[in-house]
């Protein structure tokens, strides 16, 4: 019997040692999880830290994926991506090596101390909600809206993109 699969939204992000490397091997290790198929990754982007502004700037991706596992076994496995890949943090909304949430799980609405859906800063968040639309143009989040509305929205965007991540068209099961 195969398992039900379900669509999730991750967001990447990092701005220690070539961020941009860590980002892409991060994407790559999203691919190899079990039970789980990537769908498309966004381009990179640079953006400036939402915390202390004494850091190096962030490069983010978003990463559509499609899993048949449920949504705390997805985040147990981003966790377990994230020490695998070295991630070490500094200060609450400091400097990190790699950052993994998940933004969007299926229609999925959740507020636990572990975990919550959407993410809770999804909206205001030009540095997930650009390369989401990039990826995603069509999407409705759920609670919130379609996704080119909250960018519509935004006061001001401060991402940037830079190269391609992927050289192929990517998937586009959706």
């Amino acid at each position: 019997m195969t398992a039900v699969k379900s669509t999730a939204v991750i967001g990447l992000g990092g701005n220690l040692e070539n961020p941009q490397t860590q980002v892409q091997r991060a994407i790559q290790a999203l691919a190899e999880l079990p039970q789980t198929q990537l769908l498309k990754a966004s381009r990179l982007y640079a953006s400036k830290p939402q915390g202390p502004q004494d850091q190096p700037d962030f490069i983010n991706a978003v990463a559509i994926v499609q899993t048949a596992l449920s949504p705390f076994d997805l985040l147990a496995a981003c966790q377990g991506l994230e020490s695998t890949l070295g991630k070490r943090k500094v200060r609450h909304w400091g400097e990190r090596l790699i950052d993994l949430d998940i933004l969007l799980y299926d229609d999925v609405c959740l507020k636990t101390p572990q975990l919550t859906l959407p993410h809770a800063f999804l909206a205001q968040r030009d540095f997930v909600l650009l390369p989401l639309q990039e990826i995603w143009p069509d999407c409705d989040i759920v609670n919130l809206g379609k996704v080119t509305d909250l960018v519509n929205n935004l006061t001001e965007t401060f991402v940037l993109p830079i190269d391609p991540l992927i050289e192929k068209p990517p998937l586009d099961p959706l």
